[in-house]
């Protein structure tokens, strides 16, 4: 114990005297071309560190580029005192951790750790027995028809009652929005009415700033700040949370509002329920509660990791996929002919039928997947398809960003936005299209085998009804100078750093 005590001083102090090297030596280069991709040098005992440092602001760009490298799309980074991490984009290696030796890899006590303030022992954050009985509960209440035509009433209650009106206001106004805050907002409504059965009006006109949701904004923001930084070990986040300072009193306060909000919806979600003779609400919650779970704590648990998969990887991809239509017109154009086609009535009945559109998703989250990266730690050693030797204790991660621009995965065009990657044309000359889905090793963007996504076709119900409902009326415009590209950011989900400015305008050619 002492030894650790003293490699963690030791660490503590010869942390800022290396990057104080790293940055003044950096700093005393002239300015030149940048240099070839190559792969990150390893020293002793500090490993990759001065690399993982240098490309901490571009880390999904620079793991892209060294799996790009690899000749097996696998890749063994050196971290700090020998501490190693798998780094993969190879289907077989995803199929092999997701699926076959699925026992073998789980979340690991570093990420369990990381997030437990926040998550607790939500479905999110456990393996093993505590993982299986919430996901035996949640499967079974998203198989019911009811769940899914109470989300599709939330969800055009929220795009009518709301989104709509927001951007008609600013087409009418010329208002530039946060396109990124407005959807991340839409999500949030959405996902706390389905999750809570409460409606926190996130997205009033007057965009209010509401205590529960910039605590949870926070929080999220600050736990993965602990997992992402460029030291993988607690020592910091750790000593700044013993002595309430920084983040971590900051992570505290956001999470104690976010708990305490949480836990008074339960209890009255509890007292509804007693005073009902049959159960009337189809919210998650009062599934759940009904179910038998009245442990306060880790029914809060399980909430809070359903509200953070709900706001967060929906509006993320829709930021992305409005982003990607604006600069390519030829595909904003068949989307809009589908959508006009199909969307004559005020609730779109036929959105699940929209095959193109549904592609041009598929096709936005292949780009920019709302988890662009994902770890599991082994339990016991192993060894992996493409022969890397895996210890007990090591994390492998897999990247579907770096996936979704692989070459030997989608060829030679892999950067050009094409939905027809997704589609199989039966009658060229009518145009009918059949939406064909890629094996989920090569797209996990859902995740794959037992841990598969249960929200999946929530998720594309929301996303498609939201499109349709948005593209058919107006056109989103970025507000940005010619030729300026949006930089990807990883929080828990991906991010346009610095968000999504726009201008809305209302299209000429729609039949109101």
């Amino acid at each position: 114990m002492e030894f650790l005590r003293f490699l963690a001083s030791f660490f503590l102090l010869l942390l800022p005297i290396l990057s104080i090297l790293f940055l003044t030596q950096k700093a005393s280069k002239p300015k030149r071309q940048p240099s070839p991709i190559s792969l990150p040098r390893s020293y002793p005992v500090i490993g990759s560190f001065f690399a993982v440092l240098a490309n901490s602001n571009r880390r999904l760009q620079w793991l892209s580029d060294i799996l790009q490298l690899s000749p097996s799309a696998t890749y063994v980074l050196h971290r700090n005192f020998a501490t190693l991490q798998v780094l993969t984009a190879n289907p077989d290696v995803v199929q092999h951790i997701l699926k076959t030796h699925f026992h073998n890899y789980g979340k690991g006590a570093n990420f369990q750790l990381t997030f437990k303030d926040f998550l607790g022992q939500g479905i999110f954050n456990v393996d093993g027995e505590p993982w299986k009985f919430q996901r035996q509960v949640a499967s079974h209440e998203f198989n019911t028809k009811s769940l899914r035509k109470f989300v599709e009433i939330v969800v055009d209650t929220e795009l009518f009652d709301r989104l709509i009106p927001i951007l008609s206001s600013a087409a009418r106004t010329g208002t530039v929005l946060d396109f990124q805050d407005i959807l991340q907002r839409f999500a949030f409504d959405n996902v706390c009415k389905i999750a809570f059965g409460f409606d926190p009006a996130y997205l009033l006109p007057s965009l209010p700033q509401t205590n529960f949701a910039q605590a949870f904004e926070e929080s999220v923001a600050i736990s993965s700040e602990r997992f992402n930084a460029a030291i993988p070990f607690p020592i910091v986040w750790k000593i700044k949370k013993l002595l309430n300072i920084g983040s971590e009193k900051r992570l505290r306060i956001a999470i104690s509002e976010v708990r305490k909000f949480a836990k008074n919806i339960i209890r009255e979600k509890k007292h509804e329920l007693r005073e009902k003779a049959s159960l009337d609400s189809v919210d998650l919650l009062s599934r759940f509660l009904s179910s038998g779970l009245s442990d306060e704590n880790f029914v809060t648990d399980i909430v809070i990791s359903f509200i953070l998969a709900g706001r967060d990887t929906t509006s993320a991809a829709l930021t992305w996929y409005f982003w990607l239509l604006s600069k390519n017109p030829h595909v904003e154009s068949e989307v809009f002919k589908e959508i006009k086609e199909k969307s004559e009535a005020p609730i779109y009945d036929e959105v699940k039928d929209m095959v193109y559109t549904h592609a041009s998703l598929c096709e936005s989250m292949r780009l920019y997947p709302p988890v662009a990266t994902d770890s599991k730690v082994a339990v016991n050693d192993d060894v992996l398809p493409d022969g890397t030797v895996v210890k007990k204790g090591t994390r492998v991660t897999y990247i579907p960003y770096a996936m979704g621009r692989s070459e030997t995965l989608w060829g030679p065009d892999w950067a050009e936005f094409k939905p027809e990657r997704w589609l199989k044309s039966e009658e060229a000359e009518n145009r009918q299209w059949k939406f064909v889905g890629r094996d989920v090793y090569t797209y996990p963007v859902f995740q794959a085998g037992p841990r598969i996504c249960l929200g999946k076709e929530m998720s594309f119900l929301q996303m498609k009804r939201v499109v349709a409902g948005v593209v058919r009326l107006f056109k989103v415009v970025p507000a940005v100078g010619e030729g300026v590209e949006p930089e990807c950011v990883q929080v828990l989900t991906s991010k346009m750093k610095g968000g999504f400015p726009v201008r809305i305008v209302e299209r000429d050619d729609v039949n109101r």
